[in-house]
């Protein structure tokens, strides 16, 4: 136990530390459980969720794919158009949009797709595109938070915990609603009140064509179609007895066998593959083993007890504790590590509590805590990240302190809402 709890602190610590790519240290921290004896190669694999795997993977696919259409260039431009090219509208609007693409692909791939149009679309306007930005960063997460497959701690939990599509929705998707409409209407009073354009500006963004940026209509049809599958096929998982990474496997299959059935481009296959973020699939697997080491070596076990005790054995107060902890925490690390090892953590409180059916809401809990406590800083959170990469790019400062000064605040909000929803509901 002492072994494998020292791993995971260094594991974590370097991670922390980002002086190193995160994959690298994972797997180095799965090696190292392997090699000196905490784990075998068996028991090491045993504890990789491959679920998980085959759903980023088959949706990474997916995104790639469908990308090249240009359709979600194609929406942004729409949105902005929509608002008659006023600041405030195109902000709203552009938020709704982030929101609803980041619920049904992941917040990261959405603020690749949806910031480089925003940034064109300011420029136009001669508006600071920072809170355009800021505001896409919080709507990716709060969105992402409403599904399965939005954000990658719901599909932790939903892969290792057993939870399909249709529970993340219809537990999550009431609460995130009210929480987007409250985030919506701070930011308007934050910044777009005060955002002003000339009408000669404005003709700017009206006069881009939305339709020139969907490249190919062909591929745009096909990958809609498939994409509704994919989703038709997560919310009618559980009656077709089908794993969610069937499912994107599926999907992700069929759309390049589209793409290819006439060309055969074998470019086009190696440029899918290439975009898949091997990255984070590596991170995945490391951070499985390393988690599963610290379980096995039972760590996790002796933490559940201690929090149930802590609690007084009043699930309603871990689940506010786990609520509240899981923001905080995953404001200052990255919300994907912590929500796998809060899993088996929770997991190993079951019987406290009368059983696994009995801890459901906990589970909401970690999945609201984690998913929105990572908008509290800027490195919360994978979309976070990204955002300010692109934005120092293209020479927005994107600064860790003036982050914190308005996206923590606003996260606070966000999680008292989700008190109180988890109270009305669960508890």
């Amino acid at each position: 136990m002492t072994v494998s709890t020292v791993i995971l602190c260094v594991t974590y610590g370097v991670i922390i530390w980002d002086k190193l790519n995160r994959a690298i240290v994972a797997l180095l921290g799965a090696a190292v459980m392997v090699v000196i004896g905490v784990l075998d190669q068996n028991e090491a694999l045993k504890g990789v969720d491959w679920n998980t795997i085959g759903l980023l993977t088959g949706m990474m696919i997916l995104v790639s794919i469908s990308r090249r259409s240009g359709m979600f260039e194609y929406l942004a431009i729409w949105s902005a158009q929509k608002a008659k090219a006023s600041p405030a509208g195109i902000l709203l609007l552009l938020q709704i949009t982030t929101a609803l693409v980041s619920a049904l692909l992941d917040n990261v791939t959405t603020v690749l797709l949806v910031v480089p149009v925003t940034l064109a679309i300011t420029k136009e306007l001669d508006v600071p595109p920072y809170p355009f930005l800021f505001a896409q960063v919080f709507a990716s997460n709060i969105g992402g938070t409403a599904t399965l497959i939005g954000d990658p701690p719901n599909i932790l939990i939903g892969s290792l915990v057993g939870l399909d599509f249709n529970a993340f929705l219809i537990h999550l998707a009431p609460v995130i609603v009210v929480i987007m409409a409250v985030q919506a209407l701070m930011i308007h009073l934050l910044w777009g009140r005060t955002l002003k354009s000339t009408p000669a500006r404005q003709a700017l963004v009206m006069g881009m064509s939305a339709k020139e940026t969907i490249v190919d209509w062909t591929l745009l049809k096909q990958s809609l179609v498939v994409l509704i599958v994919v989703i038709a096929g997560f919310v009618l998982a559980r009656p077709l007895h089908l794993e969610p990474a069937t499912i994107a496997m599926a999907g992700a299959a069929l759309l390049m066998l589209l793409d290819n059935w006439q060309h055969h481009n074998s470019a086009n296959v190696h440029k899918t593959f290439g975009d898949v973020e091997w990255i984070t699939i590596f991170f995945f697997v490391g951070l499985f083993i390393v988690v599963h080491g610290v379980e096995v070596g039972g760590l996790l076990h002796l933490l559940a007890n201690a929090l149930v005790a802590a609690t007084g054995g009043d699930l309603a107060a871990a689940g506010y504790a786990i609520l509240w902890a899981s923001a905080f925490l995953s404001a200052v690390v990255d919300n994907i590590p912590f929500v796998a090892t809060m899993i088996p953590l929770i997991k190993s409180m079951a019987p406290a509590f009368g059983g696994p059916d009995k801890i459901e809401p906990l589970w909401w809990c970690l999945s609201l805590g984690a998913c929105l406590g990572g908008n509290g800083t800027l490195i919360g959170a994978s979309a976070n990240l990204t955002v300010a990469g692109i934005a120092e790019r293209n020479g927005v400062p994107f600064r860790f302190v003036t982050y914190i000064l308005y996206g923590m605040p606003l996260m606070i909000v966000s999680i008292a809402i989700s008190h109180i929803y988890v109270w009305w509901r669960y508890f």
